[in-house]
């Protein structure tokens, strides 16, 4: 395999030219196929014509998928037992399986750190007796965002804490849903989990 360096020029077919261009490799960084994220700092071929990114080398297939990775990478947290349980109840409740519960969690975690479920009494939930308990439960989250839109709830609540940050979140699940009965949520996760089934 040829190992190419920034500087170095190919042939290759630009979409955007529709023709065949001189790309000159760069380091750039370059979004992901699913639009959801950057590789950065990436060698790229760039057209010379109009500058769109229009070759990767495959030497550059290890960075990416490296990046891509880090991007899903598990969010952890050791919870009290009963705030799974809270957890699975909400999603028999809701007709989804326990499979269904990082969803719910994830689901809660983008409305908030969003503001479309309102975020300001998280904390308040946190000095509730259901808050106490021994961490004897591992709650994971996978996801693009989850870490991005933890740090920003975070930021938002001033809960320094992932597992304090969780634990209130498994609260406002539990009085949303179970104790308030929030109907238009229900509706919303109830579509999610037909959607998703």
């Amino acid at each position: 395999m040829q190992i190419l360096k920034v500087g170095d020029s190919q042939k290759a077919a630009c979409e955007h030219c529709q023709s065949f261009q001189t790309a000159i490799l760069q380091l750039k960084d370059v979004p992901f196929s699913d639009g959801n994220g950057l590789a950065k700092n990436v060698l790229v071929g760039v057209c010379e014509g109009c500058g769109q990114v229009i070759l990767m080398p495959h030497q550059s297939t290890p960075s990416v998928k490296k990046q891509y990775e880090v991007q899903r990478k598990a969010l952890e947290s050791r919870v009290p037992a009963h705030m799974i349980d809270i957890l699975n109840l909400v999603s028999f409740e809701l007709s989804g399986g326990t499979e269904f519960v990082p969803n719910l969690v994830k689901f809660y975690l983008h409305s908030l750190s969003n503001n479309s479920i309102c975020s300001s009494g998280i904390a308040a939930y946190l000095q509730s007796e259901l808050a106490q308990g021994k961490a004897q439960k591992r709650l994971s989250l996978k996801g693009r965002q989850v870490s991005e839109q933890m740090a920003q709830l975070k930021a938002m609540t001033n809960i320094k804490s992932t597992t304090d940050l969780l634990k209130g979140i498994v609260l406002k699940i539990h009085d949303d849903l179970l104790v308030n009965r929030d109907e238009n949520t229900i509706k919303q996760l109830k579509s999610i989990v037909a959607a998703t089934a």
